[in-house]
């Protein structure tokens, strides 16, 4: 008989991940326990580990909107870049005037 794919909360995950990182039985044990394959306890633990620091300020959340005034810098750059090697080949013959 096969399982059908479980999607486990965020809750659930972090439950089983701090039981791991106790150490008080074996991942084979809390495999048993939670009913979930030993290679899962594994990966959210490491996930765990990995994103600890964000719990306390190590990482800044993602701005909600990117700086407009920047981008549009970027774009003129860009455009002045485009325009200036556009000239060049055409000038080295390299680009067709006809486009």
């Amino acid at each position: 008989m096969k399982r059908t794919r479980r999607n486990h909360g965020a809750t659930f995950k972090a439950q089983v991940a701090l039981a791991a990182i106790k150490g008080h039985k074996t991942v084979a044990e809390l495999a048993e326990q939670f009913q979930v394959h030993p290679t899962q306890i594994t990966e959210w633990k490491q996930q765990l580990l990995a994103r600890a620091a964000d719990v306390f300020g190590g990482a800044k959340p993602p701005s909600e909107a990117p700086d407009l005034k920047t981008l549009h810098a970027k774009i003129g750059q860009l455009t002045l870049e485009n325009d200036f090697f556009e000239g060049a080949l055409t000038k080295a013959g390299l680009l067709s005037a006809k486009r």
